[in-house]
């Protein structure tokens, strides 16, 4: 089974900050990792792998140093990685990185299942995934926590979405997105770790993939989402009231501030 991952290269958000002036995140200011979400999305393609065969390719779009992340996944389990990196990528919303990373794809050539972390914790989304399907023209299943079946052509998963819980067959190939529920990532040996930093790892840009896209559709150009403002919203302090009385007029008296706050009705 050919399996494809996407992977991000992303800072680590607990010591990140944010560029209120240009409305994004100042990346060099904390160290970059793989997604969290993207070693779970990792993990199940190895455990498919282990299973049924076959070879991973993880595939990123982002600066060079995106290169590190690739070596990771490599380490991890994937068997090759691309990277797609082009001063025209730069400035992409999620629909111009999808298309973007699409467009590799099909560049790539045949595969069974292309597998996704659920969002990543920088941009918090969970578009990419889905959006690259649809510019496959292949299906997906989001929010996937549970895969229960492999076959060659078609995987069943259990997928939690708001309140309920589904089991859905997915004809391959097809993608989808997983949670951290899914699985508990693997971490790679010395040995791999060595072998990764062996391997080559080829870049492609908008020269590689021009054969399939208009230019105009990659990065900023191809982006129609514009940050307009960007502000931190107001935290409410928490607010206390002291009631006094006898017990009769202290329950009115709370029913009469439920019933003013729209608690009671």
């Amino acid at each position: 089974m050919n399996i494809i991952v996407l992977i991000k290269q992303v800072p680590e958000i607990e010591k990140v900050r944010f560029d209120y002036e240009r409305g994004r995140l100042d990346r060099s200011s904390a160290g970059a990792i793989i997604n969290p979400f993207d070693l779970n999305a990792l993990e199940a393609a190895v455990q498919i792998k282990e299973k049924m065969g076959g070879s991973i390719t993880a595939i990123s779009m982002g600066p060079m140093k995106a290169v590190e992340a690739l070596r990771d996944a490599i380490a991890r389990g994937a068997d090759k990685a691309v990277l797609l990196s082009d001063e025209r990528f730069a400035g992409a919303d999620t629909l111009a990185t999808s298309y973007t990373l699409a467009t590799a794809i099909k560049k790539l050539g045949q595969f069974d299942l292309i597998i996704c972390g659920e969002k990543t914790v920088d941009g918090d989304t969970g578009q990419v995934g889905p959006e690259v399907a649809e510019f496959l023209n292949i299906p997906h299943v989001a929010y996937v926590e549970e895969i229960r079946e492999v076959w060659e052509d078609k995987i069943i998963v259990g997928a939690k979405m708001g309140r309920n819980y589904y089991v859905i067959e997915l004809t391959l190939p097809g993608l989808i997105t997983v949670t951290k529920d899914l699985n508990n990532p693997r971490l790679p040996s010395l040995r791999d770790k060595l072998k990764a930093m062996r391997a080559e790892i080829p870049v492609w840009g908008y020269e590689e993939l021009a054969k399939e896209v208009k230019e105009e559709y990659f990065g900023f150009e191809g982006s129609p989402t514009r940050v307009i403002k960007v502000y931190t919203p107001a935290t409410e302090k928490r607010r206390g009231q002291a009631i006094s009385g006898t017990p009769d007029e202290v329950a009115k008296k709370i029913v009469q501030v439920l019933m003013e706050n729209g608690i009671l009705r």
